[in-house]
């Protein structure tokens, strides 16, 4: 597909490397020159120094030949314009990032006008992952499909857990749960497994199946803590006004820490049932007086990844309940994963998985549709989400007498209100949705897992 790209920020930066490693053809445009230069150098697209609104620019860029446009520049109103300048020379579909509430309650007006064809906003969905991981505090992402009614949930086997030396066969008989372990990252390797692959203490493992049966695992290894009650959120960010809604909406306490006096009298107004601090929340001794150690939850949303690391550790150290860290670099969230940070959450990453599902819906034939895609093992494999209609060679055939590619699994499939674990005997149907996962990226289409 041909593909421009305007701005080349972190979320497009990241949009850019993602999409040139699946072979599109890719056009950026940023008026920064070094950000334009460093796009060129990194990356095998075709840039050009130019306004993301300028027409001269767009033309150059191709854009009445693109296929998609995706306008990530850090201002919505350039986005918005941006779009509509692209439908007016012609390109086929439009995406436009978009992050201020007042123009979110106007989008399905404005995207009619406009003509955009999906927009996406990256406070928004970072919030809505960690509403998510906060819900389930035992894990350390929680990544939901076919409409929540199956989940894919990360954890680590601790040490001393009942998990470690476990063959993964035998773990529905022990526990006596209908679930599957579809990834397990050990070192610096992943793995897809089957049955005889045995667990080991510091594995992070991928686990799918209904959220009940997630549950009952945890309960009967011990690991399920207690409900989410009380929350701490560090910095005044959009991210911060999203999630407190949700959490508010559930009945939990809310706590915002925010150093800037107006943004403290901004979030007063719009959150009435949240306790607002003015105060930096880096000070140790701030965040001691805020009993840390009581809280059931604390997310670090400042406006520095060092500073939301730092925070994350003295919040750890503290024994506080779920601890939850925003980065966006990635050497530095691994950093923050070795240093014992549970959950670690990228909105550019989030939002470029929400981009790249649209994509790979545009590519993929009549007969299946990706409906959700999500990076697992820390980026170095896929867990997609297909909806079926008739593939030849899949559907009606049982998986046992189905040759797929190598360090591919069918993890799951969701038939109407039934959750399946397959084996050998069962088999795909049209109007199934089918969660597969694979080290391979790029697959578009239900087909693709073909040998």
């Amino acid at each position: 597909m041909k593909i421009v790209i305007l701005g080349c920020g972190k979320v497009g930066s990241e949009l850019v490397k993602q999409l040139s490693q699946e072979g599109h053809d890719i056009v950026v445009i940023d008026n920064d020159p070094k950000t334009v230069e460093d796009a060129s150098n990194l990356y095998d697209v075709m840039t050009i120094c130019g306004s993301c609104v300028s027409h001269s620019a767009q033309a150059e860029a191709g854009v009445d030949k693109a296929d998609l446009l995706i306008a990530a520049t850090g201002t919505d109103e350039l986005n918005l314009l941006a779009c509509l300048t692209a439908r007016k020379l012609g390109a086929r579909s439009t995406i436009a990032r978009v992050r201020d509430p007042e123009y979110i309650d106007q989008m399905d007006f404005l995207s009619d006008e406009i003509g955009i064809s999906m927009h996406i906003n990256t406070e928004y969905a970072a919030a809505a992952e960690i509403f998510r991981i906060l819900r389930f505090p035992s894990a350390q992402t929680v990544n939901l499909f076919a409409g929540g009614r199956a989940e894919m949930v990360d954890m680590t086997v601790p040490p001393g857990s009942e998990l470690a030396g476990l063959a993964l066969k035998d773990l529905p008989r022990i526990f006596s749960v209908k679930l599957l372990v579809c990834a397990v990252v050990r070192g610096s390797e992943v793995y897809i497994p089957n049955g005889s692959f045995v667990l080991r203490e510091g594995d992070r493992i991928s686990i799918t199946g209904e959220p009940r049966e997630v549950e009952t695992l945890f309960s009967r290894c011990g690991l399920l803590r207690r409900e989410t009650r009380s929350v701490l959120l560090v910095g005044g960010s959009r991210i911060s006004y999203y999630l407190a809604k949700m959490l508010l909406g559930m009945g939990t306490r809310v706590k915002i820490i925010e150093q800037d006096e107006l943004r403290c009298a901004e979030l007063c107004e719009l959150l009435p049932g949240a306790e607002i601090i003015c105060g930096d929340g880096t000070d140790q001794e701030l965040l001691g007086e805020e009993d840390v150690e009581s809280i059931d939850g604390l997310v670090a949303l400042t406006g520095s990844d060092e500073e939301n690391i730092i925070v994350a550790m003295y919040a750890r150290s503290l024994n506080a309940g779920k601890v939850i860290a925003k980065v966006n670099r990635e050497n530095l969230a691994a950093l923050g994963e070795k240093a014992g940070i549970e959950s670690v959450i990228s909105p550019k990453l989030i939002t470029a998985r929400g981009i790249l599902r649209y994509v790979r819906a545009m590519q993929t034939s009549p007969e299946s549709n990706v409906e959700s895609l999500y990076p697992i093992a820390g980026g170095k494999a896929e867990a997609l989400e297909f909806s079926i209609k008739v593939a030849p060679g899949i559907t009606g055939i049982p998986l046992r007498e189905i040759e797929t590619r190598k360090n591919l699994l069918i993890a799951c499939i969701v038939r109407g209100s039934r959750i399946i674990i397959p084996g050998g005997s069962d088999r795909i149907e049209p109007n199934d949705h089918v969660l597969v996962v694979s080290t391979e990226k790029g697959l578009d289409d239900i087909t693709d897992v073909l040998a």
